[in-house]
C-alpha cells in the first residue's frame, strides 16, 4: 500500500510541476497561445481550467501526504523483540 500512494505522489507532484510551468504570473503562458477568437476555449477559460487543476492537485498531493503516513508500514514491540533474537544467536554460558 505504502509503495503505491508513493507512485501517486510521484505522479500528482510531476503533474503540479508541469501545470505550473505551463502559467505565467503576467496571465501569458499556455493562455497566451489561444488568443485568437476562433478557438474552442477562451484565454480567460484556459487561465480557469490551469488555476483549477492546481489546486486539484495540490490538494491530492495534501491528502496523498497525509495518507502516506497511515500507509508506512511499522513494526510493533512484539515483532521487533522477535526479529532481534532472530538474529541475536545464542552465545553458550561459560562456567569458570
Amino acid at each position: 500500500m505504502y509503495v503505491f500512494v508513493s507512485i501517486l505522489i510521484l505522479i500528482v507532484c510531476v503533474l503540479l510541476a508541469l501545470v505550473v510551468l505551463v502559467q505565467n504570473s503576467k496571465g501569458g503562458g499556455l493562455a497566451s497561445n489561444f488568443a485568437g477568437s476562433s478557438q474552442i476555449m477562451s484565454v480567460r477559460k484556459t487561465a480557469d481550467f490551469l488555476e483549477k487543476a492546481t489546486w486539484t492537485l495540490a490538494i491530492l498531493l495534501l491528502i496523498l501526504s497525509l495518507m502516506s503516513v497511515f500507509a508506512i508500514p511499522r513494526n510493533n514491540a512484539q515483532t521487533l523483540n522477535q526479529q532481534q533474537n532472530q538474529e541475536t544467536p545464542m552465545q553458550p554460558m561459560h562456567n569458570n
